[in-house]
């Protein structure tokens, strides 16, 4: 059964979407988290049940996330999304620490495809379904410049700013 709610961020109401889950902390896990007027960004959907409480846990992280009282998720993902290369940038995404940005090209490396595969890297970081939770935000142009973000650059650098921040201070 496909689950939602909404929670307020500072980056604005999230859309949270999850799928029942005997193994997830509070029984939900998460397969979209979704900002407003994100490219790709989930939409409620008929047949989708509305249940805050289905994502208590994952509500509570966010919030900590924010506060900058956490600094990683122990949040269960959806499986089954994505293809075998998007699921291997993705798995590289989640292995980016807090507080820091790794390039295009770097993802690629640490993944072993080659150079030119940075635009397919961009394409598979593009599609990741789960913003904020999966740290596409942390990666950046090779130049260092901010580049390419489905929930909008603004966000992006709020996010960066919020993890420099607190890293530091």
């Amino acid at each position: 059964m496909t689950l939602y709610t909404t929670t307020d961020s500072p980056l604005g109401e999230l859309l949270l979407v999850g799928e029942e889950s005997a193994t997830a902390q509070g029984g939900t896990a998460l397969a979209s988290l979704s900002v407003p007027g994100q490219k790709g960004g989930a939409t409620v959907q008929d047949g989708w049940t509305e249940n805050a409480a289905a994502f208590t846990g994952i509500t509570s992280e966010l919030r900590a996330y924010f506060e900058g009282s956490r600094t990683g998720f122990g949040i269960e993902y959806a499986v089954g999304r994505g293809t075998e290369f998007q699921r291997r940038v993705w798995k590289a995404l989640d292995d980016i620490p807090y507080g820091t940005t790794l390039s295009y090209g770097e993802i690629a490396a640490r993944i072993g495809a080659p150079r030119a595969a940075v635009r397919s890297v961009g394409t598979a970081i593009g599609a990741n379904p789960l913003l904020v939770v999966r740290p596409c935000h942390r990666v950046i142009g090779a130049t260092g410049a901010l580049t390419g973000y489905a929930g909008g650059l603004d966000r992006k650098r709020r996010l960066l700013d919020l993890e420099s921040h607190h890293r530091t201070g």
